[in-house]
């Protein structure tokens, strides 16, 4: 990953209001649909309803967030894809699982690199490996171990996932074995893992964590290059074994492709100040997430690059979805 995020933090407070066109001063003249494509309680979920108010007020219009799930997010992406290019309907989802889709999806009724342009990315929230507290493990290499003596079912938020994926790169050069068993959001992946029909699960911090903090699950490792306060002394997969390796959950917000520039950066621009705000900036913090925010032609620049680096995994994994 090339961007530095000082960089970027510092680089996307470099827009500013004044002396927009006047299509962003008019913009917007009707309510926003603030798609966020799974199920209600993930993620995006949460970011979406935690900005949605604070963006309605800032733009003097209602932002209604809508889910649209299905197909790995590719549904409610789809939509935006194809909606006008006026900036009133606008996706918010994990970025990252967005740039796998072209390399696993074989029919994908839009190309998001095509049809979609970034606006900012909000937040970061690194990948936590966790197990159901009764499997007999306290670390990861303890797990790989226990892994090649016992079935493990391996929870996925959905095939093809970023957590799938990062779940069969961690299993590819640790040596582990695990079944994996797909869901439709992580919201079911985490409710199984913790009822324990599932053993293992891989999924961003934001939605894990308070699990986590309640004892119903139990985290070996976090997937990320350095340790986490947050979380106390927990290692990172680097550290276990699982070199080079660093994934999770980038929630961001993209438009149609041909939105206008001026609109494009106006939402920048509010979007920016409401997730940089220290309330919502605190509470993100707090459930492991870090504001990380971009430009539009960084975030652009971004996906093109989680597309190259998960195009390999998929690769190397011969993953490939209907």
């Amino acid at each position: 990953m090339t961007l530095n995020r000082r960089t970027v933090l510092l680089a996307s407070g470099a827009l500013a209001t004044v002396g927009l066109p006047a299509m962003a001063q008019s913009f917007p003249n009707k309510p926003i649909k603030l798609i966020v494509p799974y199920p209600p309680g993930g993620s995006s979920d949460i970011i979406a309803r935690s900005i949605s108010q604070p963006l309605s007020e800032a733009l003097k219009q209602s932002v209604i967030v809508e889910n649209r799930p299905g197909a790995n997010g590719n549904l409610g992406a789809e939509f935006v894809a194809k909606s006008a290019p006026d900036g009133h309907t606008i996706l918010l989802c994990d970025v990252g699982a967005l740039a796998i889709s072209p390399s696993v999806y074989t029919k994908l009724a839009f190309d998001p690199s095509k049809d979609l342009r970034g606006v900012t990315m909000l937040a970061y929230s690194p990948h936590m490996l966790v197990v159901h507290p009764s499997v007999p493990v306290s670390n990861f290499k303890e797990l790989v171990a226990y892994s090649k003596k016992s079935d493990l079912n391996f929870a996925v938020t959905a095939m093809g996932s970023a957590p799938h994926l990062a779940g069969v790169a961690v299993e590819r050069a640790s040596g582990a074995k695990w079944i994996y068993v797909p869901y439709k959001g992580g919201v079911q992946a985490i409710g199984d893992t913790i009822g324990g029909q599932t053993q293992v699960l891989m999924n961003g911090m934001l939605a894990t964590l308070p699990h986590v903090q309640s004892g119903k699950l139990k985290v070996l490792a976090i997937s990320k290059k350095t340790r986490m306060p947050l979380v106390g002394d927990v290692p990172t997969l680097a550290e276990q074994g699982v070199t080079n390796f660093e994934s999770g959950t980038w929630q961001g917000v993209l438009t149609p492709n041909g939105t206008p520039a001026a609109v494009i950066t106006r939402l920048n621009n509010e979007l920016i100040k409401i997730i940089r705000s220290p309330d919502i900036r605190s509470r993100l913090t707090g459930q492991g997430a870090e504001v990380v925010t971009m430009l539009p032609t960084e975030q652009d620049q971004f996906f093109n690059q989680e597309r190259t680096r998960w195009a390999q995994v998929v690769k190397d994994g011969n993953i490939r979805l209907d």
